[in-house]
């Protein structure tokens, strides 16, 4: 098959050029802009017929040949198969396809064409996608103030695209607000009262990269067990013995606090250190902090998960971070569960809806959030409705190079995920 690629200043003087070239008939595969003009690539009408007429007949069960020749081409396949099952996964859909080309047809020029034709694909539903915000913003402001508001407040398109299409009709802009962190309110999950932790006792770990204020974290929950319940039934547990010094600090806080900090460095040190300590009413374990990509994370969930003893791990997630970088954390770390988490740095971090968004989205637990150094007081138990005020009110001058304006709006919605899976109670 011989693909031409065509150029022209514009998009309808290249099309005047391939109709002139090959036709009224042409094949385009993919049109698009480049920096000197607009570039399309295509081949004739002739030449698919010889693509469809050299496919190899497919055989059925009876030795007898298939007749459906046209249909065995897998680019052609897997056409039909968008039009007959448009909800198809696309990933499957495209291993499939390119299984088939290579089985049936081992041809780089078709497996080139499957390539343009899921590009072209993305292009024509992203640019749909774009019309259908940008009509949305004229028929339905509310709807676009609600989008522009969230993804101010750094929620991720995919959230902030769902709560704005499931917005009630006929609500003014105030009932519209009060409507979304109403929704939000309801899918973040966290504690009630701090009896879960103080009161009911058990052992938690907390975990997290480097970086994230697991340690003080862990001084400042101490803390507050010992201005309840004093320090005879706490217990304190490091295993920060690779960082130079990191096991100290806790030493530091416990000798304050008046509480004995017991260092291990392997499952065996833990079993003995727990047991050591099994009478205690609350054991708190500060872990080492390394990067969700190193293999030690693995090795950390392990050794915490190897005992008899129920370990509640509950993971520290830094206000500053991006949503990506939370999502890959939380991916990293969940190993075999996680029973809730932590946000750290809040204050600190310029917006932190994308953090919002990444705990309602994981459906995670969040128990306390952190705002500081200071041992015990900045640490609080998580209020869902001041932090989703807190998100949604953020306004700085130091953001404003980050905001959309109200003309790229259809444009970032345009480009995101359409496949993204969420769920959220009460819509």
């Amino acid at each position: 098959m011989n693909i031409r690629r065509y150029f022209g200043k514009n998009s309808r003087e290249a099309l005047a050029i391939v109709r002139k070239e090959l036709g009224d008939d042409a094949v385009i595969l993919s049109n698009r802009a480049v920096s000197d003009g607009n570039e399309i690539m295509a081949f004739s009408a002739e030449e698919m017929n010889t693509v469809v007429n050299n496919t190899p007949l497919i055989r059925a069960h009876d030795g007898e040949p298939n007749t459906q020749r046209a249909e065995s081409a897998p680019w052609l396949s897997l056409l039909k198969q968008n039009s007959d099952e448009p909800n198809h996964p696309l990933e499957a859909t495209n291993a499939k396809a390119e299984s088939k080309a290579s089985n049936t047809m081992p041809s780089k020029q078709m497996l080139w064409v499957l390539k343009e034709m899921r590009s072209m694909r993305n292009v024509i539903e992203s640019q749909l996608a774009t019309i259908a915000w940008s009509n949305i913003q004229q028929r339905e402001p509310i709807k676009a103030e609600v989008l522009g508001t969230l993804l101010g407040a750094s929620f991720s398109p995919a959230l902030s695209r769902y709560l704005a299409e499931k917005l009630p009709a006929n609500l003014d802009s105030d009932k519209a607000q009060a409507w979304v962190k109403y929704i939000l309110s309801k899918n973040l999950n966290t504690v009630e009262n701090e009896a879960e932790i103080l009161d009911q006792g058990g052992v938690f770990a907390l975990i997290g990269p480097t970086g994230v204020g697991k340690t003080t974290t862990t001084a400042k929950l101490a803390a507050r067990y010992v201005m309840k319940h004093g320090t005879q039934n706490l217990g304190l547990i490091t295993t920060d013995a690779y960082r130079v010094g990191g096991h100290e600090q806790l030493r530091i806080y416990g000798k304050i606090l008046g509480v004995i900090v017991h260092a291990v460095k392997d499952e065996a040190d833990l079993a003995l250190a727990l047991n050591e300590l099994k009478h205690k009413h609350t054991i708190l374990i500060d872990t080492v902090g390394v990067s969700q990509r190193d293999r030690m994370v693995t090795e950390q969930i392990a050794l915490l998960s190897a005992g008899n003893t129920p370990i509640k791990k509950l993971l520290c997630l830094s206000a500053t971070n991006t949503g990506e970088t939370l999502t890959d954390v939380i991916s990293a770390y969940k190993g075999k569960g996680l029973d809730g988490c932590i946000i750290t740095k809040l204050d600190e971090a310029a917006t932190i809806g994308n953090t919002l968004d990444v705990i309602i989205r994981e459906k995670l637990k969040l128990y306390y959030t952190a705002t500081g150094q200071r041992v015990p007081e900045d640490i609080n138990l998580a209020d869902k409705k001041t932090l989703i005020a807190l998100a949604l009110n953020s306004k700085s001058p130091a953001n404003r190079p980050f905001e959309f304006l109200v003309n790229e709006l259809p444009f970032i919605m345009g480009q995101a995920n359409n496949t993204t899976n969420i769920s959220l109670a009460e819509i």
